[in-house]
C-alpha cells in the first residue's frame, strides 16, 4: 500500500545561554543561514516573534528519516544561533519573563494594530504536522474525524507549564495564550469540502482576518500543500517526542480516511464538548486525568492515550510504524513530556535560568 507523507514544522525559541532569557535574533540567524545557501536557506523563516525561529522538514514517508531531519535542523539552527551568542532552545513558552519584539513586515504589523495585547503577548512555539491527502474531499472527511482525537496530541506534547517566570498551572499554556486568536481552536463539522471553502470564505469575508493564512483552525487544510495540517501540538523537548506525534498523526489520518471510505460518519461532539476536552489536555497533560474522546468521560491520562494508539493501531501497523509508536509511548510513560521535565529540574534547582539551559542541552537530542 501507499504510505502517506508527513512533514513537520517546529518553532524554536531563541534564548542567551547564560542568563536563558529570550533574545531577539531570527533576522540574524536568518541572514547567517542565508549566507550558506542550498538547502539550510531554504529551511528555516521568521515567525510572529523575533525570539522565535521556524523549520521546516521535507515530506517523508519513513520515520526514521524524518528524526533524523529534525535532529539535522535543529543542530543547524543551534549552530548558526551560537556563532551570535545564543542558543535554541525547543521549549512552547519562555520560562523566564519577556517582551516580545514584533518581526518586521507589513502583516505582522496589521496583527499588532488589529489585535493589539494578543499579538503582543503572543510568543509560543507549536509544532505543525502535515500528512498528505489524495483531495480536499477526503481532507475534510479527515478533519471531520479526527476532531475528538486532537485534545490527546495536546497532553502528549505539553511543553509549556511557566509563562512569565511563573508556573502556570497548566502543562500546556501554549494552547491557551494561542487560543485568543479569534479563528483557533475546534471546529464544527464540515460534510464536505465545499462546506469548508464556504465557511473559510466566510470567516475572512467578515474582515477580522487578514486572508485565509490566518485560519488558525486545530487541524485545516493547507492553502500551500495537498495535505491536511495538524496544530494543536506544543513543540516537543526531545526530537523522538516529535517523531511520535507525526506517527500518530499519520494514523489518525489514515484511519479517518478509510473510516470515510467505509461510510462510517464522524463522531457528532459539539465544540462546547471538544473546547472542554482541550482545556483539560492543557491543564493536566499526562498527570492525572484526560477527557476521552469517544465517551466524553474523565479517564486516567496513560488510558486515554492507549486508547488513542488502540484507534489507529490497523494504520500504524500497515504504515510500519507500530512497534515505534509503541516503543515511544512506553518512554513516554517512563520520562514524561517537556512540562513533566520542566517542573521535575524547577523542584531540584528552584532556577528557571537551569530548566531552560537543560532544555537547550536536550533540544538536540543531548542530555
Amino acid at each position: 500500500m501507499d504510505v502517506r507523507t508527513v512533514g513537520v514544522e517546529e518553532e524554536l525559541l531563541l534564548v542567551d545561554p547564560d542568563s536563558g532569557e529570550p533574545r531577539a535574533l531570527s533576522a540574524a540567524v536568518l541572514a547567517a543561514a542565508g549566507r550558506e545557501g542550498g538547502d539550510v536557506q531554504q529551511v528555516f523563516e521568521s515567525e510572529l516573534q523575533r525570539e522565535q525561529l521556524e523549520f521546516a522538514t521535507l515530506p517523508r514517508t519513513s520515520m526514521d528519516e524524518l528524526g533524523e531531519e529534525i535532529v539535522r535542523w535543529r543542530a543547524e539552527a543551534a549552530r548558526h544561533a551560537e556563532r551570535l551568542g545564543a542558543a535554541v532552545a525547543a521549549l512552547a513558552t519562555s520560562p523566564l519573563p519577556v517582551s516580545p519584539s514584533l518581526a518586521a513586515g507589513e502583516r505582522y504589523g496589521w496583527m499588532a494594530e488589529e489585535f493589539g495585547l494578543t499579538t503582543q503577548e503572543q510568543l509560543t512555539c507549536g509544532c505543525h504536522v502535515h500528512v498528505s491527502v489524495d483531495s480536499d474531499e477526503e481532507g475534510v472527511a479527515v478533519l471531520d474525524r479526527i476532531r475528538p482525537w486532537l485534545s490527546v496530541l495536546v497532553a502528549i506534547s505539553a511543553n509549556s507549564p511557566f509563562w512569565q517566570g511563573r508556573d502556570s498551572g497548566y502543562s500546556s499554556y501554549r494552547s491557551r495564550v494561542w487560543g485568543r486568536w479569534p479563528s483557533a481552536g475546534p471546529v464544527e463539522l464540515f460534510g464536505s469540502a465545499e462546506r469548508y471553502h464556504e465557511q473559510v470564505s466566510a470567516m475572512v469575508g467578515t474582515g477580522a482576518l487578514r486572508d485565509r493564512g490566518m485560519i488558525y483552525f486545530d487541524a485545516r487544510l493547507s492553502y500551500t500543500y495537498p495535505t491536511v495540517e495538524i496544530r494543536v501540538a506544543d513543540v516537543c523537548l526531545d526530537p523522538a517526542a516529535t517523531v511520535l506525534v507525526a506517527g500518530l498523526v499519520r494514523g489518525l489520518v489514515e484511519t479517518a480516511a478509510r473510516e470515510w471510505r467505509a461510510g462510517l460518519p464522524p463522531v457528532p461532539h459539539g465544540i462546547g464538548l471538544l473546547r472542554l476536552a482541550s482545556w483539560r489536555a492543557g491543564r493536566s497533560g499526562l498527570e492525572e486525568q484526560l477527557i476521552h474522546p469517544l465517551t466524553m468521560r474523565p479517564e486516567p491520562a496513560a488510558d486515554v492515550v492507549r486508547a488513542l494508539v488502540d484507534h489507529v493501531r490497523d494504520a500504524l501497523e500497515d504504515s510500519g510504524d507500530a512497534r515505534q509508536v509503541e516503543e515511544a509511548v512506553a518512554a513516554l510513560r517512563k520520562t514524561g513530556n517537556g512540562a513533566l521535565f520542566q517542573r521535575a529540574l524547577m523542584r531540584r534547582t528552584g532556577s528557571l535560568r537551569d530548566v531552560v539551559a537543560a532544555c537547550v542541552r536536550r533540544t538536540s537530542g543531548g542530555g
